[in-house]
């Protein structure tokens, strides 16, 4: 075994983690970061990047479908071939991580590839691939970010078969025939768009009663009828009591009362972390706890810090990069504020797209918030009705009545995420709704329906 004492220790190269590393050896002090898995995270190697990548392609593909009545006449014959070409040559460099590492070694970081285990106060213990152990001292800071892994439910019959997670469905050089998607979140949604208008049977299984449960149910039940009408069959409302699989038959699922069939199996269920393996325990922390516990400052106890899905504050890139800037400020002991959720965007890359910001209207009212909300179809709008095709969508603005500024919003259309951008300035900057009333929005733009859900309010 090998001993080190150095400045900062960083558990998880995702990209918060990274950036912290990065940015604090370049500001001298001696840095070591750690992963067992790809520099960059789940994002650039089976997430955000690749997948959108799916979508584009995709949604091209829906275009192309769209020009008879529009624009003329069209064929679209779909090749996922040229899809995973890009991911693996542009996205990913085939799941090589080279690129990545180098990057961070230029800043003056050394790299260790590995598994981290916190073992004390300023002590983490690293086990690379081939046994060997080095114990690192941080003088001054560990920051952890090692993100989470896929959810995979215990589900008789489940486990032991060959079913895929994200990291799998990325990864696809061809496509099957059909496919069951166990999950109607961001994740499961996005895939069973993308592989439904590529020609894949798709089925989306989903225990609660909509899809994109912890988003505005508007959002979910027109997601749904959308889905449907590209050949998706959605079961909302479902359980699956039991799994079965054979090399002839593929899988089947049991739900009460029927069956669904399958080739393959995406299961698409959540995320979890955990922090047993890490190693909490030796701080004092509870290791059965869903996340760490962090203050504004993003500290979770003396010298230590986190970033990203392992705080608990939403599993997204631009959750742990903003992050990432707190800490860096902190460690360095420069200025600046504090972490603030209020206005947390988010967006499920859907066609339409579900872009989203600060609460809904359900957590609003259970947090005791007076609240007024205004809504309007995008479809009804004089932009929708230039679009055509392809123009379902919905603006939805949630109001703190009391103090007369909106605290939610939903942006679902074409380029709903877009769109959102405007509602996160409102929400996070907390300009008076009277004000918003009043501002001249262009026309004929999708954003100006954001003035019809406005005067909704009222």
């Amino acid at each position: 075994m090998t001993a080190e004492q150095v400045d900062v220790v960083v558990i998880g190269m995702g990209p918060g983690g990274e950036h912290v590393a990065g940015r604090l050896a370049e500001a001298g002090l001696s840095v070591v970061g750690v992963d067992q898995r790809l520099v960059g995270g789940e994002c650039p190697y089976f997430g955000c990047v690749p997948t959108k990548m799916m979508v584009r392609a995709a949604g091209l593909i829906a275009e192309g479908r769209r020009v008879p009545g529009l624009a003329g006449e069209s064929s679209v014959q779909a090749d996922w071939r040229e899809v995973a070409r890009r991911i693996r040559e542009q996205a990913t460099d085939n799941w090589d991580d080279k690129v990545a590492v180098r990057r961070f070694t230029d800043t003056g970081g050394t790299f260790l590839r590995g598994r981290a285990t916190l073992t004390g106060k300023n002590e983490v213990l690293v086990t690379g691939p081939d046994g060997a152990e080095h114990r690192l001292t941080a003088r001054r800071a560990i920051v952890v970010n090692t993100g989470t892994e896929p959810v995979v439910p215990p589900i008789p019959g489940l486990a032991g078969t060959p079913y895929w997670t994200n990291r799998d469905a990325v990864a696809l050089e061809l496509l099957p025939s059909s496919v069951a998607i166990l999950g109607g979140g961001a994740i499961g949604v996005e895939f069973a768009q993308v592989f439904a208008r590529f020609g894949v049977e798709v089925t989306v299984v989903e225990a609660h009663p909509r899809l994109l449960a912890l988003e505005e149910p508007e959002a979910g039940e027109l997601l749904a009828k959308v889905l449907e009408t590209e050949g998706v069959a959605v079961r909302t409302g479902a359980k699956v009591t039991g799994v079965r699989h054979n090399d002839k038959d593929g899988f089947v699922l049991d739900l009460d009362g029927s069956t669904v069939g399958a080739d393959k199996l995406l299961v698409a269920t959540g995320r979890r972390t955990d922090l047993a393996g890490l190693g909490v325990g030796a701080l004092g922390l509870d290791e059965r706890a869903r996340s760490l516990d962090v203050d504004e400052r993003l500290r979770v106890t003396d010298g230590v810090w986190a970033v990203g899905d392992i705080t608990g504050k939403g599993a997204f890139t631009h959750t742990s990069m903003y992050q990432a800037d707190v800490v860096i400020r902190d460690v360095l002991g420069q200025d600046g504020p504090p972490a603030d959720y209020r206005a947390m965007p988010r967006v499920t890359f859907t066609d339409p797209e579900v872009g989203a910001v600060g609460i809904t209207e359900a957590q609003a009212r259970e947090r005791g918030i007076t609240v007024r909300t205004g809504r309007t179809e995008l479809s009804a709008s004089s932009r929708g009705w230039i679009h055509g095709p392809g123009n379902e969508g919905l603006i939805k603005v949630v109001e703190d009545a009391d103090r007369g500024v909106l605290v939610g919003a939903t942006a679902m259309g074409p380029a709903g995420g877009e769109i959102l951008g405007a509602l996160a300035v409102a929400v996070h900057g907390e300009v008076p709704v009277e004000r918003l009333q009043s501002m001249i929005y262009a026309y004929p733009t999708f954003h100006r329906a954001i003035s019809t859900a406005l005067a909704d309010l009222s």
